[in-house]
């Protein structure tokens, strides 16, 4: 559906992706702006069939029809919700609340409230469906007719006007973030005196939080995680990437490793355990678990369509991985890459096994730093398969995780500057 009414979406059935059923939608879960854009949909309120409310990230639904919700996946974090700093509950809060329009100052109360789906696979909370209030008392007038405007005609829905929270600058912070790069934000983020960074930190969602720390030094990620709550922080490392994440719960204590890793999902612990096997400094340490892999009878064009997937780091869209079942790591027996080039020059029904570089050497997880730098080197590759003995994938190495080894330990803190206006961040 292209745009969808929070009216409409309470109370649906929400089933995973092969059918089962996980609870019903109870509401939407919106970050306010202090802009007149459009706020994102950060997730929905989906109740289990045991009345524990849970939260549902928006990334994960891939369809809302008019009789259901589906899931990418039927594994949810049956942790309960808690509504954070900077969300508002659309059923909760935001219907009934009183508002003014922009143009004539009229007040109205809100009725409605219609999210549409971006280009960028985001959700906004597009439209508002509002009717006038009159008389002293404000009462809403049942027979004024009914408007369904853009959220920018509508003011007095801000996070005080709905919460009582008042946004201190941090809100602010964020505004200025939400057009800027993870990397960059790092880079402001690390010069935020402590108190600022743990405001940032507690009021940015879960998926942007993760890529921000994936960007900062480790001194900066470990304080940080350890500011959040344990619950938290393990919801964060579940966004993280799993190799960013078992190199920030190496810096922890074992103890403190096992108590995070228990409280993350088990498909989510499960390769970021396997990882923590290796030293830092090998193939193993360095690669990802989570590149993308397909059996010989795919074709063409299905290998294309994973490595246009936007969520896809770029090193990785360079290279599909063919193996045997299972395809998740480690797979089954390896048979080799086929390069994104060779896929752009094969007609689109081949299948991939006819496209198959089966001579391209694999890298062992034992493999050291130099061996891998001088591998990537020899074979100008920006992604490099990591096979065992067995001759099973276990993941694939990428230059940036190799650069990020290889330059010195202080080169996030040197190397890039922030691009922000200082005078803005500072007033913020």
């Amino acid at each position: 559906m292209n745009r969808v009414f929070a009216a409409q979406l309470a109370g649906l059935p929400v089933f995973g992706p092969d059918g089962e059923s996980i609870g019903k939608a109870r509401d939407l879960v919106v970050g306010l702006r202090l802009d007149q854009q459009p706020p994102r949909v950060l997730g929905l309120v989906v109740v289990l069939s045991t009345r524990r409310r849970v939260f549902v990230p928006m990334l994960r639904v891939t369809s809302i029809e008019p009789n259901a919700v589906t899931l990418a996946t039927g594994s949810v974090n049956m942790r309960q919700f808690h509504q954070r700093p900077n969300e508002v509950l659309v059923l909760g809060q935001l219907i009934d609340a009183h508002a003014a329009l922009r143009e004539t100052g009229a007040r109205v109360s809100v009725v409605d409230a219609a999210i549409e789906p971006q280009r960028t696979r985001d959700w906004v909370l597009a439209k508002l469906a509002v009717r006038e209030r009159t008389g002293r008392l404000g009462l809403t007038r049942r027979r004024s007719s009914l408007q369904v405007l853009p959220w920018g005609d509508v003011s007095g829905l801000s996070l005080t006007d709905l919460t009582g929270q008042s946004p201190q600058g941090a809100a602010q912070l964020l505004m200025l973030f939400d057009t800027m790069r993870a990397v960059d934000i790092a880079a402001t983020v690390r010069d935020l005196p402590t108190k600022r960074k743990h405001e940032v930190a507690d009021s940015m969602d879960d998926e942007r939080l993760a890529d921000v720390l994936e960007e900062l030094p480790e001194d900066d990620q470990k304080e940080l995680l350890q500011h959040l709550s344990e619950e938290r922080a393990a919801d964060i490392l579940e966004a993280m990437n799993p190799d960013d994440a078992a190199d920030l719960l190496a810096e922890f204590a074992p103890a403190d490793q096992s108590r995070l890793l228990e409280l993350m999902e088990p498909e989510e612990s499960e390769p970021v355990k396997r990882l923590l096997a290796y030293s830092s400094d090998t193939a193993g340490g360095l690669m990802t678990p989570e590149p993308v892999v397909l059996t010989p009878d795919a074709t063409v064009a299905e290998a294309l369509a994973h490595i246009r997937n936007a969520d896809l780091p770029t090193a990785l869209a360079t290279m599909v991985f063919v193996c045997r079942p299972p395809q998740a790591t480690p797979t089954g027996r390896y048979v080799g890459v086929v390069h994104f080039q060779r896929l752009l020059r094969e007609p689109p029904a081949e299948m991939i096994a006819a496209a198959v570089d089966s001579d391209l050497p694999a890298l062992s997880p034992s493999a050291s730093l130099p061996e891998v730098t001088r591998y990537f080197a020899a074979y100008n590759l920006a992604c490099g398969p990591v096979v065992d003995p067995q001759d099973h994938l276990l993941g694939a190495v990428t230059v940036d995780d190799l650069l990020d080894h290889l330059l010195p330990e202080d080169w996030r803190e040197t190397g890039l500057r922030d691009t922000t206006d200082n005078e803005e961040v500072e007033r913020a």
